[in-house]
């Protein structure tokens, strides 16, 4: 019934990581990779915005708690310590929010994997009365990881954190929680979103840094300065001629080199001698075409083409057919969340408090792109099919989305809606 075959060798050091993630390129091998999918993300507009585009949706959409046939004590308790309604209940505000465990913080850090690939939360519980409730998610920040402990079947065995003032602190499996994009066999780094862009983003920083050198000095053009001629003065013996001629040269260097453009700017040089500001001659490179290729690119490489729709790569008619793929993407990355989620927060606090033979409630989400606007048009259209019927609830959720006053009894004028006549 055991294993023969490996996916993980048993000798876990950074060689054998980055050999496990089968990177060849070696700034992109962990842990140096974290340095530069930093800057990617922090120093690029088109990498923050395809980050932006790709996280932001899935941070906003309606997470919820499905009881799923579990007890309503099960299902109260994990909806209570993650802080989320439960699925065809009322709406119900927690009484206090500061000290607890915050779901929307916990998705902004799980969602790091996509940039860095990996990461991992160690859990944290506390007693109260007789049960363990979720104290926090505690984030283990990748720049921490001195390494990752793999069985050789490919499963985690713990991660190690390097030590402030001693050794490396181990934290097992069993308390951890590992978000890891796009894991392959016993590589637990996974592979960041940006590994396919990186090719693009660093030929574009190349050409941004040569764009700006050759404005920056063919902008103003390069002074020359051309130095006076030898005086007129046949004595002048051929020592002193040279030595004129290093002096000209040197003090007119200087006047090129600093001479500078403003208000105040001027230059004072002998009779004979000439200083101009001489440009490039002929067409200088056009890199704003290579640029922009790049910055497509970037984006195409998360399925977000239409961050490019509307400049020079074709029209928003084609928004719709690019924003069903890309919805398509972060549906598929929400449900990766909902999974590792499930089995290794919402499971394991059932499973401490009540064993693993009770039923367990599930994390939901309402899928991306797939809400309707709640129109007054299609209200009413409901309504008039008897879909649904209008209630307290109903006419207070619509005033508070239409930005309505609230109702108030004591001034209302008897205003009845219009009867539906039987079998229309």
């Amino acid at each position: 019934m055991a294993e023969v075959g490996y996916q993980q060798t048993q000798l876990a050091s950074w060689t054998t990581l980055a050999a496990q993630a089968e990177e060849t390129n070696p700034d992109l091998q962990w842990p140096k990779s974290l340095d530069i999918y930093d800057r990617m993300r922090r120093e690029d507009a088109q990498i923050g915005s395809v980050l932006r585009a790709v996280t932001l949706p899935i941070r906003s959409a309606d997470w919820q708690i499905d009881p799923s046939g579990a007890r309503d004590e099960v299902v109260d308790l994990v909806a209570s310590d993650l802080g989320l309604q439960v699925k065809g209940r009322p709406p119900v505000a927690p009484l206090r929010t500061k000290g607890h465990f915050s779901w929307a913080e916990h998705l902004r850090l799980a969602l790091l994997e996509l940039p860095y690939g990996h990461s991992f939360f160690e859990q944290v519980y506390r007693p109260e009365g007789n049960r363990a409730h979720l104290a926090k998610l505690a984030w283990r920040p990748p720049r921490t990881i001195a390494s990752v402990d793999v069985a050789a079947d490919g499963g985690l065995i713990a991660i190690k954190q390097h030590g402030t003032t001693g050794p490396d602190i181990t934290i097992p499996v069993d308390r951890l929680v590992a978000y890891v994009n796009e894991r392959e066999g016993g590589n637990w780094l996974g592979m960041s979103l940006l590994r396919n862009a990186y090719k693009n983003w660093l030929l574009k920083d190349r050409m941004l840094r040569a764009q700006a050198l050759t404005i920056e000095r063919n902008g103003l053009g390069v002074p020359v300065y051309t130095g006076a001629p030898l005086p007129a003065i046949a004595t002048l013996s051929l020592d002193e001629a040279r030595t004129h001629q290093e002096s000209e040269s040197a003090a007119g260097l200087a006047i090129a080199k600093g001479f500078r453009a403003g208000d105040a700017a001027g230059a004072s040089i002998p009779n004979g001698a000439s200083l101009e500001l001489k440009g490039v001659t002929g067409d200088l490179p056009d890199t704003d075409k290579p640029i922009r290729y790049h910055d497509e690119q970037i984006a195409r490489a998360v399925l977000a083409h239409f961050l490019n729709l509307g400049t020079e790569t074709g029209s928003w008619a084609l928004g719709t057919t690019f924003a069903d793929f890309f919805t398509g993407s972060l549906n598929a990355v929400a449900m990766h969340i909902q999974d590792v989620t499930q089995q290794h927060v919402v499971e394991d606090l059932v499973d401490l408090n009540w064993g693993t033979s009770e039923p367990a409630p599930r994390l939901v989400f309402e899928p991306i792109g797939a809400k309707l606007p709640a129109t007054a048009e299609a209200i009413k259209a409901l309504i008039d099919a008897r879909a649904i019927e209008p209630d307290a609830e109903l006419e207070a959720y619509l005033r508070t989305a239409y930005r309505l006053p609230v109702k108030d009894d004591t001034t209302s004028r008897g205003f009845a809606a219009p009867a539906i006549t039987k079998g229309t």
